[in-house]
């Protein structure tokens, strides 16, 4: 694990990720993409993890690419490309797009909690989460068109999805710069908080508290939404309840209901 850039802490199955260069304001250099790689493929393989909270060590959640990777890009240099990161097997092959993909990729729900700045490639890996947190004042872009770039972290794929595919023209293509309120109005950010990690981790917990097999089948439903076909969809929706219904941890949801009791579920 590359501590010194991302940090990991597991506590009741709820696992506390930041991004840990606060001096730098999170920025992502081939060392950051390692880490959140890393962080992300080592949190598939923990069955005890059951939601994620993704945040980012000081004022900021991540300000995008390092000031050395523009300054290589000058010279045809890609940095985020030296990054020492094993191939994966999904639809994300860069390493840029992996450090935002990955957290798509987790079986369980991950809660981003934003404060400050998440620029450019900073967004787009919270676009990987399921849910954003953001603060009032936090300030999110997709930046990259002021710098001569186009969004290649996944975000030109997933940004449509959540704002609709005009809004997400005209935030790419102005690059400009949108505030907490704004962005939960417009569909970019999930709710406001004054303090994104302490909401984030209270619904975390909460989360944390459900049938973690019926947490996973949910988000494998919701997010097949819109991406297949309904004739599909509502065959998976069969599938997963069909392998709920009786299941030791269903069975356990219902006897703790009826016995006014905390229920004791397995992960696996």
């Amino acid at each position: 694990m590359t501590e010194q850039r991302v940090l990991i802490e597991i506590t009741d199955g709820v696992a506390d990720v930041r991004l840990n260069r606060a001096e730098k304001r999170n920025a992502l250099d081939p060392a950051m993409f390692a880490g959140i790689v890393e962080a992300g493929e080592t949190l598939k393989k923990d069955p005890s993890v059951r939601v994620v909270v993704l945040s980012g060590e000081g004022p900021d959640f991540c300000a995008g690419l390092d000031f050395g990777s523009f300054q290589a890009m000058r010279d045809g240099e890609r940095l985020s490309a030296s990054a020492a990161v094993p191939p994966g097997n999904g639809p994300a092959k860069a390493t840029g797009q992996r450090a935002a993909y990955v957290w798509a990729e987790l079986e369980v729900p991950v809660i981003a909690a934003v404060t400050g700045n998440a620029l450019g490639g900073g967004l787009q890996i919270a676009l990987g989460a399921d849910i954003r947190i953001v603060s009032p004042d936090a300030t999110l872009s997709v930046f990259e068109v002021a710098w001569g770039l186009v969004p290649d972290m996944t975000g030109s794929q997933l940004l449509p999805e959540l704002v609709g595919r005009d809004v997400a023209k005209e935030l790419t293509l102005s690059a400009r710069k949108v505030r907490g309120e704004e962005a939960v109005a417009i569909g970019l950010a999930t709710k406001l908080d004054p303090e994104p990690r302490k909401a984030g981790l209270a619904l975390a917990r909460s989360i944390a508290a459900r049938n973690p097999h019926a947490v996973r089948a949910a988000k494998r439903l919701l997010d097949m939404a819109g991406r297949v076909d309904l004739e599909t969809g509502f065959a998976a929706e069969q599938t997963e309840i069909g392998a709920l219904i009786g299941s030791p941890n269903q069975v356990e949801a219902v006897t703790a209901s009826f016995e006014k009791r905390a229920p004791a579920f397995k992960d696996v």
